[in-house]
């Protein structure tokens, strides 16, 4: 009997433990057969640990004490809708008044925009997982080729972009890649320790309505991110080692990106 054909479906299921005793000697036999497709089989289980790695610590937050109070009667949700209609109401007329505080994200499930640049950090921060834990392809130019890729996402950015030097810092460059932002291109550069560990620079010229131009920290699971707002510019330089270590290199990489614009 011919055996049936050997779906990217098929590949999914068995990295992530789905097949059936059967299917999973087929696939396995099929990889035997196809090297190039049992590469992007660890190449796809990588990626699953890098998210695990960012995501499972939130399992093992506390269930906040709203989500754990008992269900409300009728009577009290059609209040509590009432009353979010009297707000978004209000909303309307006295929109100028919210619209600082309409940057909070506290506020996002309202419908207002959460912040830009907390969101830029935690965009930077999955970026980071997924490509950084790469080890066939974490970069689409390499080092070697600097000015080949600066000037690539530079003019797919639409801007003039630059990559800092950390080599002081005991981190080389080994290339870079364009990402998809909210609402168009963004890029990556990454670099990398001998000692293995690499670093991520996130670049967005998505931020222009932002002004905060501070740095702040944020941490994303074991990923460390320090990121600020520099005129046209978004940055977030993202890693998985101490944040007195990653402000430190951060620190370079702002000082290194002041001068390029003067």
């Amino acid at each position: 009997m011919n055996k049936m054909p050997i779906t990217d479906a098929d590949l999914h299921a068995y990295v992530d433990g789905l097949l059936s005793a059967d299917r999973l000697a087929d696939v396995s036999e099929h990889l035997q057969q196809h090297p190039e497709q049992a590469a992007r089989l660890r190449s796809f289980r990588q990626q699953n640990q890098a998210l695990h790695l960012l995501f499972d610590p939130v399992l093992d937050e506390a269930v906040p004490p709203r989500l754990a109070k008992r269900p409300r009667s009728g009577w009290q949700l059609l209040q509590q809708y009432a009353a979010l209609l009297i707000v978004a109401v209000g909303a309307g007329v006295g929109g100028w008044y919210l619209h600082a505080a309409s940057q909070s994200p506290a506020l996002a499930w309202l419908g207002m925009p959460a912040d830009a640049s907390l969101r830029m950090a935690r965009q930077a921060a999955v970026a980071h997982v997924v490509y950084s834990g790469d080890a066939r392809r974490p970069v689409e130019i390499d080092g070697q080729h600097e000015e080949l890729l600066v000037k690539w996402l530079s003019k797919r950015l639409g801007t003039e972009l630059h990559a800092p030097k950390l080599a002081t810092q005991g981190y080389e460059l080994i290339g870079g890649r364009l990402l998809p932002g909210q609402s168009g291109p963004v890029a990556q550069f990454m670099y990398q320790h001998p000692d293995g560990q690499r670093l991520t620079l996130y670049v967005s010229t998505e931020q222009v309505q932002n002004h905060d131009t501070g740095f702040r920290f944020a941490q994303e699971g074991k990923v460390n991110v320090f990121y600020w707002i520099d005129g046209a510019f978004g940055y977030a330089l993202s890693g998985s080692i101490s944040k007195s270590e990653l402000a430190r290199i951060a620190d370079t990489v702002y000082a290194q990106l002041e001068v390029q614009r003067k």
